[in-house]
């Protein structure tokens, strides 16, 4: 896998911090955010290759984030993880995030070869849907 500019967003700091250190070990450039509207704001600023994406986070969820990419064509592939919230389960999180257009989802707790391998879903060609 070449190198990716990768968003790792979600709101738990443990999480940004061991994703980070697997993905930057693997040589991928990797900026964390914990909001949704600081996800967008770096996406503003420039392109990543990919966004890893919490759905459930404060001050605009992954669920907002996946929207405004979507609405605005961006060609940021998405992975969206979820551990699911007070009044959502993880499952439902992820069905939702892919129904918005993420491209790849993951139920927390993951490990690194199970990140990896979403990762390589989020990237790959997109899968028709069927009716």
């Amino acid at each position: 896998m070449k190198p990716l500019s990768i968003i790792v967003a979600d709101d738990v700091p443990e999480i940004q911090e061991i994703v980070s250190q697997w993905l930057t070990q693997r040589g991928h450039k990797v900026v964390c955010a914990a909001t949704g509207d600081e996800t967008l704001k770096l996406l503003r600023k420039e392109h990543f290759d990919l966004v890893i994406l919490d759905v459930l986070m404060p001050e605009g969820d992954g669920l907002d984030v996946i929207t405004e990419l979507q609405k605005k064509g961006r060609s940021e592939r998405i992975l969206a993880i979820s551990g699911g919230g007070k009044y959502m389960p993880a499952a439902d999180c992820v069905k939702l995030a892919s129904g918005l257009g993420s491209h790849a989802a993951l139920l927390k707790p993951f490990d690194e070869q199970e990140l990896l391998s979403g990762i390589e879903r989020a990237l790959g060609p997109e899968e028709p849907v069927l009716a």
